[in-house]
């Protein structure tokens, strides 16, 4: 049998001018794809989600509670894909950081970002050594700002608004780094684990945050996902990424009740596993 690979190089550097990245790197593929493509993995109760940019960059929002993400990966990415172009950590709360250490041993990551705020935990201090110790280049998130990531795609990191770096903060959750993937005419919100008072910041800072996808705040908690900003978000869909029959009662009935009022298709990791989304730039879709 003949196979024919059609190999594809392109290469890349990432830089940081003017509050903007600009990302370039070496990839090999097979096609190229032209559809964004997101996976929100079953990471149990945890939060965890791989992009992939129409242009190839891998980008990876947190890693979950434990080491199950190294299980997810394989299953989204190419054999031959060993590499993550940006590594964002959210918040250093267990369930989000834990995971992300595993990746560092096992992949290539390029570029990380994070708001540098202080936590004592065991994980994010190992988090925090492993990246000195392979020298990642680590930048702070504490203002407005947009990553490039070509073909009409880009990373608008619209939280926090200050800078968090070597601060102690009294709840971690609203440390979290909001962000908005923007693909030509479709657009997905990560809220990480922010709540009601981060969503009421946003609003009262005149932030536009309509979008066709919402990643719920806080595992579908009632802390989050308050009715004035899903009225402001609009989402054809929100995932919840929460572990089966957690003991937080994650999501909250009032948190789902809330989106079926409005009209919004709920998409549980507890209930469907892996949740694979993509977009053509002007529709959201299954594959």
């Amino acid at each position: 049998m003949l196979f024919v690979f059609f190999i594809v190089f392109t290469f890349s550097l990432l830089a940081l001018a003017g509050g903007q990245f600009l990302f370039d790197k070496l990839s090999i593929s097979l096609a190229k794809d032209q559809d964004l493509r997101i996976s929100f993995l079953d990471v149990g109760q945890g939060d965890a989600a791989l992009i992939k940019t129409p242009s190839g960059h891998n980008i990876l929002i947190d890693g979950g509670p434990g080491s199950k993400i190294l299980e997810c990966l394989p299953k989204e990415l190419s054999w031959y894909d060993r590499t993550i172009d940006l590594m964002i950590l959210t918040h250093p709360h267990s369930d989000h950081v834990d995971g992300l250490i595993p990746v560092l041993k096992r992949y290539e990551v390029k570029q990380i970002l994070s708001t540098g705020v202080v936590h004592s935990a065991p994980t994010y201090l190992a988090w925090l050594d492993i990246i000195r110790e392979q020298n990642i280049p680590l930048t702070i998130v504490g203002r407005e700002q947009t990553i490039n990531l070509g073909d009409d795609c880009r990373l608008q990191l619209i939280y926090p608004l200050t800078n968090l770096s070597g601060r102690e903060v009294s709840n971690l959750n609203n440390s979290s780094i909001v962000a908005r993937l923007i693909y030509k005419d479709t657009s997905f919100l990560f809220m990480g684990d922010a709540e009601v008072e981060v969503e009421q910041e946003l609003i009262q800072k005149g932030v536009y945050l309509g979008s066709n996808v919402l990643k719920a705040g806080h595992h579908g908690s009632d802390t989050s996902s308050s009715e004035e900003f899903l009225n402001l978000v609009k989402p054809e869909y929100a995932v919840i990424s929460s572990g089966k029959d957690n003991d937080f009662g994650h999501p909250s009935r009032r948190v789902l009740k809330r989106l079926e009022r409005i009209g919004v298709g709920i998409l549980r990791t507890d209930e469907l596993g892996t949740i694979r989304m993509r977009s053509d730039g002007k529709t959201c879709f299954f594959p």
